[in-house]
């Protein structure tokens, strides 16, 4: 489904050294040992889903995309992260058919919440509210206004059968709120975190919505699930393996790189899931992300020049969703009749090898690519699964445990403090 080009990466990597230790991380994964293990659930989830949920996800997709015109997925960090990549990779920046997605409760921006609020006044919209605990600061505030709102346009009892929980299956404010009103709901599985809860019902209502084919989705994780369960020479433990040598040859940082503007969600959910998982105890490599060509203009000097301290890893897909031919004119003012005739996405492929070869053979900055044909449902299903495994992995080899986040809980402290928040009694 992908490619791991690693010829690029300008070091030496010995497989074998790291065999026997990732066989005991793989070990660990497939019999849910070792730290984090009660949050492993997403290793067999593309095997083991609820099959019942899947089909009413469906559904109530369908129902959302005949009765509204506007869906507001409320939620933050992985509770909506992977939704929106997956949709603005699949569908575009500018989607063409069905319901409206939007997204709110990320933030605290008094601006955009604001804007949100006053543009859906003339819209006829539904809430999917996400949140395990139904006490998230961001999501919460965001929830309550658009409830507000949603009561104030059609009434509390047609709220109640527009507003969509996904949350813990038993316990919780969220769970509560909604046992009390009678909003639909969903499970996210308490064995499973938010960053690596795409593929649950947090990612496939949204993704079912937005009319991508989640079964297909799915049947791809399986794949990739099936493909790596134990194969230690598969491409995830490989990009695990390369990440760990080049973070101790002193690389700082990781650079994810794509070449079309509906992937830089992807870059997005790529950070949340390395950073949360990696970075503790004063290690971990920082992630960050780029899009090409437009950062080349910004970014691509310090890249090229600036202080070796990142390796890139770009994320190439072979064929656009969409395509144009650029035309020819009469005066060429511009002198760009040579392209006259050629697909913008041979002008795009173009521009991806002249970099790669400018960073690798004159900047010197080690650069791992990976190749995908086509980037649709299936392939994403795959690349998400792929992902989140090597990712936990890589947190293995720092023995680091990848499914905690201690660090987050330092602001929402000072942030509640002077907030003023009571205390619990």
């Amino acid at each position: 489904m992908i490619r791991l080009n690693y010829d690029n990466v300008l070091a030496t990597i010995d497989f074998e050294k790291y065999r026997s230790k990732l066989e005991k991380i793989n070990e660990g994964i497939n019999q849910k040992k070792g730290a984090g293990n009660d949050y492993l659930g997403w290793a067999d989830w593309p095997l083991h889903y609820d099959k019942k949920e899947f089909n009413l996800i469906k559904e109530t997709a369908l129902m959302i995309r005949e009765t509204f015109d506007t869906l507001v997925v409320t939620g933050i960090g992985g509770s909506y992260l992977g939704a929106r990549a997956a949709i603005e990779a699949i569908n575009g920046l500018l989607p063409q058919k069905g319901p409206e997605i939007i997204f709110l409760g990320h933030t605290f921006s008094p601006t955009l919440t604001a804007q949100t609020l006053e543009y859906l006044k003339t819209k006829n919209f539904a809430i999917n509210v996400i949140s395990k605990s139904g006490t998230t600061t961001e999501t919460s505030i965001a929830f309550r206004l658009l409830k507000q709102l949603l009561i104030e346009k059609v009434g509390e009892a047609n709220a109640n059968k527009a507003i969509f929980a996904t949350t813990d299956a038993k316990t919780g404010a969220l769970r509560k709120l909604a046992t009390q009103n009678g909003y639909t709901t969903f499970t996210l599985p308490s064995d499973i975190g938010g960053r690596y809860s795409v593929l649950t019902a947090v990612g496939l209502l949204p993704l079912a919505v937005a009319g991508i084919d989640i079964d297909d989705l799915m049947a791809g994780a399986l794949k990739a699930r099936s493909e790596s369960v134990d194969n230690l020479d598969h491409d995830l433990y490989k990009y695990a393996v390369i990440r760990d040598t080049l973070y101790r040859q002193n690389y700082k940082s990781e650079l994810y790189v794509v070449y079309e503007p509906q992937y830089a969600m992807f870059n997005e959910w790529l950070k949340q899931l390395y950073g949360e998982s990696e970075g503790k105890e004063k290690k971990g490599l920082f992630p960050t992300s780029v899009t090409f060509s437009t950062d080349l203009h910004s970014l691509g000097q310090f890249i090229q020049d600036g202080s070796p301290i990142l390796f890139e890893t770009t994320l190439f897909v072979e064929n656009p969703n969409q395509d144009v031919v650029i035309p020819s004119e009469k005066e060429n003012l511009d002198e760009l009749n040579y392209l006259a005739g050629k697909n913008l996405a041979l002008v795009n492929k173009q521009a991806f090898k002249g970099t790669l070869a400018a960073h690798v053979e004159d900047g010197k900055v080690p650069n791992l690519v990976f190749e995908i044909a086509t980037l649709d449902a299936h392939t994403l299903g795959y690349m998400f699964y792929f992902f989140m495994r090597s990712c936990a992995v890589s947190a293995y080899l720092l023995d680091i445990n990848p499914f905690n986040q201690p660090g987050v809980e330092v602001y929402k402290k000072n942030m509640f403090a002077l907030l003023g928040k009571p205390s619990r009694k």
